[in-house]
């Protein structure tokens, strides 16, 4: 009776920000380019004053471009492979084009992960800098993406979650007209927000080097495996658990293993 009575927002945001006249040959600005800009922006951001505050292993500015845009090609390259990879095989046996249209949706986490690591091998090896320094610093301005990430996810009404009739329900009209769980929202906060807000504390307390990243690591995995139990397993199972949450296990062990590891560096 109490969920018949409530009035449950459905969902109707466009996808694409602002729309180019017709004729251009493209739809226009997505949210979902948006929000990896925002994200590259703020980590921007956060380097510069980190590394002003002497709390980075960068040296100059020039150190915070090139591992950005090392950052950039591994987001972006291990996202959409990672994506394809471990979720859309089929689709891109169909259409293997797909793989470049990453404005309608499509990234993975755990490629985009697996991206910026390499990333960090590079550039520490590049500047001849302690990689566990530089992975701290990865870990440290991973999270504004992540956030600004699910945001999108939202809006383009992907990733939707369970069933339910609690009050913030969101009613996805491709989903059906079942209200669901903003999912999308909880992962935005699990894996964005507290992570970021984990970070600003912990990062000028000068820790070992790793200690952060595998504290990030750790707090990631958590906010993930919780989330994915109020969204739609539209990906499977694996072992009983849903993809996401299966492929974040890796994740969970990497980083108690740094917690682990800094600690006895630093005994």
């Amino acid at each position: 009776m109490i969920a018949a009575a409530l009035a449950f927002w459905t969902h109707d945001l466009d996808p694409v920000a602002f729309r180019f006249p017709a004729g251009w040959g493209l739809a226009g600005v997505h949210w979902y380019g948006l929000a990896y800009a925002a994200g590259f922006l703020v980590a921007a951001g956060l380097l510069g004053y980190w590394r002003r505050a002497g709390l980075t292993p960068l040296r100059s500015a020039l150190d915070e471009s090139t591992l950005l845009t090392a950052v950039m090609v591994g987001v972006i390259a291990g996202g959409r492979l990672g994506h394809v990879l471990l979720y859309a095989r089929a689709e891109f046996a169909a259409d293997p084009l797909m793989l470049f249209r990453i404005w309608q949706g499509g990234m993975a986490s755990h490629g985009g992960f697996l991206g910026v690591l390499l990333a960090g091998v590079w550039f520490a090896r590049r500047a001849r800098v302690d990689f566990f320094s530089v992975g701290d610093l990865l870990c440290a301005i991973a999270p504004a993406g992540l956030f600004f990430g699910r945001l999108a996810n939202f809006v383009n009404a992907e990733l939707v979650g369970n069933p339910t009739s609690v009050a913030w329900a969101v009613i996805f009209p491709r989903e059906g007209p079942e209200p669901r769980h903003p999912s999308q929202l909880y992962e935005a906060f699990g894996e964005g927000l507290l992570p970021l807000l984990w970070v600003l504390v912990r990062l000028p307390r000068r820790l070992p080097p790793g200690r952060l990243a595998g504290e990030f690591l750790l707090l990631y995995s958590a906010g993930r495996i919780v989330s994915e139990c109020f969204r739609s397993a539209q990906d499977g199972y694996v072992l009983g658990l849903t993809a996401g949450q299966f492929w974040t296990l890796p994740l969970a062990a990497l980083g108690l293993f740094l917690v682990l590891r800094s600690r006895r560096a630093a005994e």
